[in-house]
């Protein structure tokens, strides 16, 4: 059970009034000489959530709470709609088919799995794609959209896989447009609420981190 995923989103309502964001490591060692050496521990950012700043009302806390339940606390993972990053392209854009090169063909080479790239400038950040929304998916090759028999998507992978005889010819780039949700589980096995404070608007914490898939 290590390993156990379910294919459903948080609550939306509520994800998207939450907070949080992604989240690095790194170490920072002060020389003698008062110079720093800083080393990256991760390779990829992670992202936490509090879930808890978007609970309203007793309905949605209990919505929450039978979710817990079902996830069995901490032991399975879930999908979670980031309100800020949520897309292939910006958060108020139109996805495009352009919007993120993900490999480039070789004739033969039928798979390529999804990605976003943050930055342009001096060390762009490629960070992987594993939930893609079923169905939001676009594809093009040298910028020309593939027809959506041309390929197929496993949204619990993120991995585009073209269909025999139709693999992007040498050289041409492979891009992607498409919606995304984040993996994440509960960071705690408890959901603790004071009724009589949540009425008077104090707010419980429901704290979810992201998992890597």
């Amino acid at each position: 059970m290590a390993d156990a995923f379910h294919e459903v989103r948080f609550p939306l309502a509520v994800g998207l009034s939450g907070s949080g964001g992604p989240e690095r490591r790194t170490d920072v060692v002060i020389t003698g000489s008062g110079r720093e050496e800083r080393n990256a521990r991760w390779a990829h950012s992670r992202r936490r959530y509090d879930a808890g700043s978007g609970l309203r009302t007793l309905a949605e806390l209990a919505e929450v709470i039978a979710f817990f339940e079902e996830r069995r606390g901490r032991l399975t993972g879930f999908r979670f709609r980031d309100r800020a990053d949520w897309k292939s392209c910006g958060p108020d854009g139109t996805i495009s088919p352009t919007d993120q090169r993900i490999g480039t063909g070789d004739g033969t080479l039928r798979d390529f799995d999804l990605c976003k790239t943050y930055g342009t400038g001096f060390a762009p950040y490629r960070r992987p794609i594993s939930k893609p929304v079923a169905g939001s998916v676009r594809i093009a090759v040298a910028g020309v959209e593939a027809d959506a028999r041309d390929f197929a998507v496993d949204p619990a992978r993120g991995r585009v896989t073209f269909v025999a005889g139709k693999a992007p010819r040498a050289g041409a780039a492979v891009t992607a447009g498409f919606a995304f949700d984040v993996p994440v589980r509960f960071d705690a096995d408890e959901i603790f609420v004071d009724y009589e404070a949540f009425t008077a608007g104090a707010i419980p914490k429901i704290p979810l981190v992201e998992i890597i898939i």
